[in-house]
C-alpha cells in the first residue's frame, strides 16, 4: 500500500492539499513496516485542482493521502479516485503515517478561516 503526506518543503505536513506540489510517497510492506518516502514534486499541470480527471497523474496507485487540510470538492474528487483522504494537525510526515496506520492520527484543527478559503477556492475548481 502506498500512503502521500503532501508538504510545501519535504519536512512537514502541509495544508491544502490540492494546491500541494510536494509530496512524500511512502510505501507499507504488508507486515506493516514503512519503508524511507520517496519525494515526488509535481508540475503545475498535476496539481490536484488544475489535472485533468481520468488522465494518468503521477499519484496514481496511492490507497491514502495526508494532508492537514483540503476542500470539500478536493476530498470528494479523491474518495472518486478511490483514494482515502485524511485530514490531520500532525505536522511530522513519519509520525503522520504511522499514527494513520495505528489508527490514531490526530484530527485536523479547526480552521474557520481556512475552511471558508478552502470552500472558495474550490468554486473556482473543475472538482466539485
Amino acid at each position: 500500500m502506498k500512503v502521500a503526506v503532501a508538504s510545501s518543503d519535504f519536512v512537514k505536513v502541509a495544508g491544502h492539499a490540492g494546491r500541494a506540489r510536494k509530496w512524500l510517497v511512502y510505501e507499507v510492506a504488508e507486515d506493516g513496516s514503512v519503508g524511507q518516502p520517496n519525494r515526488v514534486e509535481l508540475e503545475h499541470d498535476n496539481v490536484f485542482h488544475y489535472a485533468e480527471d481520468g488522465r494518468p497523474h503521477p499519484l496514481d496507485g496511492i490507497a491514502a493521502l495526508i494532508a492537514q487540510s483540503a476542500g470539500d470538492g478536493f476530498l470528494k474528487n479523491m474518495e472518486k479516485r478511490g483514494v482515502r483522504p485524511v485530514l490531520t494537525a500532525e505536522t511530522d510526515p513519519d509520525k503522520a503515517v504511522r499514527d494513520f496506520l495505528a489508527e490514531t492520527l490526530s484530527p485536523p484543527k479547526p480552521r474557520p478561516i481556512g475552511s471558508l478559503i478552502c470552500k472558495t477556492i474550490d468554486l473556482f475548481s473543475k472538482h466539485k
